[in-house]
């Protein structure tokens, strides 16, 4: 990459912009594959970056080694640590193990595997299997099939199978990890003050802003409503951020199927329908056109599909199916909150803050309320009505 280069990415409107973070060079990439020479199994001297990812959080790339490629990420340290790094590893290995087909994460020469440059933590992958049809697309871009939806719903109940009986403990608040301890408390504005406390970065980012009355407004009644039933719900590890692009796929056709999951840099100990939740939001609803003209278009038919592939292999409890409605207008707004610490400690933007705030820890639960938002929760309401227990099938 030359220095007249400047490396872009996905912007929070859709946008390529300017990137955050530098991109990752074929100097740079050689000197941190020389770490993983013996895993490699590779001269990594002639290695060369073939692509560089737009996603905006973190700098990666596809790196050629001649006889192979991986698949090497940049974090800055503020915002995944090796110690942070290490927990998401043990999950990608216990999934492998149970079958889950993911990349494997590559290690040093020894136990460890993530190499430290300076401020820069990094990690390396196997390329992953399959075609990568969507990697060029932002977060919140809709599957291009009903096809796919359905095939992806299957693939996370895959998925939540393979990741039941991981025992990894649960990960605490911080930039850009997703958490259920708000959704699931039974006092959640007592909740967000105590992490608030613990969390005087996020406090600070959040300048004069009053999120414990805008939760009590916007959040608490859902959250009452969910409350006892969710932390009745068997707690395992999830996805977390599952959408198209951290998928890969066995054609571009568009009745492929997945062929392998991707990324769980927000995987965390949770609940299986509220990742369902999760992944419903993220690509079922037309955020970016929320920003754009104020107004955001669900497709139910994707929903549904979704739905349904997911019941194909696991169905749902009628407890789940009746969670639903209200699980997903609060899919965001943890995560939305540690955006805000993200853009506010991390990178100093105050327009993203204002974005995470205003925009998705409020504006996606007041979408809920408008017209569409609340055609979108009668939709999940009447499937629930008409929902067969699905808990003897678990």
């Amino acid at each position: 990459m030359s220095g007249a280069e400047v490396p872009r990415s996905h912007g929070m409107t859709g946008d390529l912009v300017a990137a955050t973070w530098a991109a990752i060079t074929d100097a740079e990439a050689r000197s941190v594959l020389e770490r993983y020479a013996e895993s490699v199994g590779a001269d990594v001297r002639r290695s060369s970056v073939l692509w560089r990812s737009p996603r905006p959080m973190s700098a990666a790339a596809i790196v050629s080694l001649g006889s192979g490629r991986v698949f090497l990420k940049r974090h800055d340290e503020s915002v995944r640590d090796p110690g942070q790094l290490a927990a998401e590893h043990a999950f990608v290995a216990h999934l492998r193990a149970r079958g889950q087909r993911m990349p494997e994460v590559l290690r040093l020469d020894g136990p460890a595997t993530t190499a430290r440059r300076e401020t820069a933590v990094y990690e390396a992958h196997a390329e992953a299997v399959g075609t990568d049809l969507y990697r060029d697309v932002p977060s919140w871009r809709p599957y291009r099939s009903l096809a796919h939806a359905r095939h992806s719903g299957r693939a996370l109940a895959r998925f939540h199978a393979a990741a039941r009986d991981f025992g990894g403990p649960e990960r605490t608040f911080s930039a850009l990890v997703g958490t259920l301890e708000i959704v699931s408390a039974g006092d959640p504005a007592l909740a967000l003050e105590r992490l608030l406390e613990r969390r005087p970065a996020l406090a600070r980012s959040l300048g004069g802003r009053t999120p414990v009355d805008d939760l009590v407004r916007c959040h608490q009644d859902r959250i009452r409503r969910v409350g006892p039933a969710l932390r009745s719900l068997p707690a395992q590890w999830t996805h977390g951020d599952w959408h198209p692009s951290n998928l890969t796929w066995t054609s571009p056709r568009t009745d492929a199927r997945v062929a392998t999951a991707l990324d769980v840099g927000l995987a965390n100990r949770g609940v299986a329908i509220h990742d369902l939740a999760v992944a419903l939001e993220r690509a079922t609803i037309d955020w970016l056109e929320l920003g754009r003209t104020g107004r955001a278009e669900a497709d139910l038919d994707a929903m549904d599909a979704l739905i349904d592939g997911y019941e194909e292999v696991r169905p749902l409890t009628g407890t789940e199916a009746m969670l639903l409605p209200d699980l997903l207008p609060l899919a965001h707004l943890e995560y939305a909150l540690s955006e805000v610490e993200y853009f506010g400690a991390v990178v100093g933007s105050t327009k993203d803050v204002a974005l995470a705030y205003e925009g998705y820890f409020l504006g996606h639960s007041e979408w809920f309320e408008s017209r569409d938002g609340a055609a979108v929760v009668e939709h999940l309401v009447r499937r629930a009505a008409t929902h067969t227990d699905g808990s003897s099938a678990r």
